[in-house]
C-alpha cells in the first residue's frame, strides 16, 4: 500500500478541519484503491498506470461531494471566482472588469506617506535583491484576454504587472517586457519567481496589497533582501514594501 511521507518539521502534522480531512482522505483512498488494482510497485503506478486508473471524473466526484457540504475553496486568482463562483469563496468586486479591478487584501500593511510622499500600500517577498528600487505603472494582468490584448497592442512602457496567480504560464508570452512584477500568490521558488529571476525582472511574490489601482505609479522595494527557504520554514518575516507614489 502506498504511504504518503510528510516532513512534519516543515509542514506540521496537525489535522485540518473535519471537512478538509475528509476530502484529503477521500483522495488518499482513491489512490490506495488504484494502487491495489494496479498490482505493481509504486513507480510503475505513478509513471504508467496512474494515467488510466485515476480519472478526472473520479476527482471531480470527490470535489462535488465536498462542495455539497457548503465548503468553498480559498482563491488566489480572481479569474477562478469568475469562472467557478460555486466552488470558491466570494470576492468583493468580482463583477467588475477584471482588467482593472483592484484587489483589497485584508492583511495588507499600509502606512501614511513618508517624507518622500510615498504611501505604503502593501508588502511582498522579494525574489532577488537589486541595486535600486523599481518604479513603474501598475497594470493588472489576470486573464488570457488581457495577455492577448498586450501581445497584439504591445506592453506599455514602465509596466509593473500585478498578477493573482504564481504560475508563470499566463504571462509567459509577455513576461520579459515587464519592468517589474507583483504577484499575490506563491513564494520566491514558485514558477513565476524562477522565471523573473532568470529574466532579471524585479519581482515580489506572496504580495498583500490594498488601494493600488490600474495606472497608479508605484515603487517596489526591490533592494530588500531576498526571502530564503529557511525564512519560509521558520516563519521569519522578510518583507519588501510596496508604495503608491503621487500622480
Amino acid at each position: 500500500m502506498a504511504r504518503l511521507l510528510v516532513d512534519t518539521d516543515k509542514f506540521g502534522d496537525q489535522p485540518g478541519s473535519p471537512i478538509v480531512d475528509a476530502f484529503h482522505n477521500a483522495i488518499k483512498d482513491l489512490v490506495r484503491k488504484s494502487v491495489d488494482k494496479c498490482g505493481g510497485d509504486w513507480n510503475s503506478f505513478v509513471f504508467d498506470k496512474s494515467y488510466t486508473l485515476l480519472s478526472a471524473d473520479a476527482f471531480a466526484a470527490i470535489e462535488e461531494r465536498l462542495l455539497k457540504t457548503g465548503h468553498r475553496f480559498n482563491w488566489s486568482a480572481m479569474i477562478s471566482v469568475v469562472e467557478r463562483p460555486g466552488a470558491y469563496k466570494p470576492a468583493k468586486g468580482v463583477g467588475e472588469d477584471l482588467a482593472t479591478f483592484s484587489f483589497e487584501h485584508p492583511e495588507a500593511v499600509t502606512a501614511a506617506p513618508d517624507a518622500q510622499g510615498r504611501e505604503q500600500r502593501g508588502v511582498g517577498d522579494n525574489v532577488v535583491a537589486n541595486a535600486a528600487n523599481t518604479i513603474g505603472i501598475a497594470r493588472y494582468i489576470r486573464s488570457s484576454d488581457r495577455v492577448l490584448e498586450l501581445l497584439s497592442k504591445g506592453v506599455p512602457p514602465e509596466t509593473i504587472a500585478i498578477i493573482d496567480d504564481s504560475g508563470g504560464t499566463l504571462t509567459a508570452p509577455i513576461l520579459e517586457r515587464f519592468k517589474g512584477v507583483i504577484c499575490a500568490g506563491g513564494t520566491v521558488r514558485s514558477h513565476l519567481g524562477i522565471l523573473t529571476r532568470e529574466y532579471g525582472i524585479p519581482c515580489l511574490m506572496n504580495a498583500k496589497i490594498s488601494g493600488i489601482h490600474e495606472g497608479d505609479r508605484v515603487e517596489i522595494e526591490s533592494t530588500a533582501a531576498a526571502k530564503t527557504a529557511e525564512a519560509y520554514q521558520k516563519g521569519i518575516e522578510m518583507i519588501a514594501r510596496i508604495w503608491r507614489l503621487k500622480a
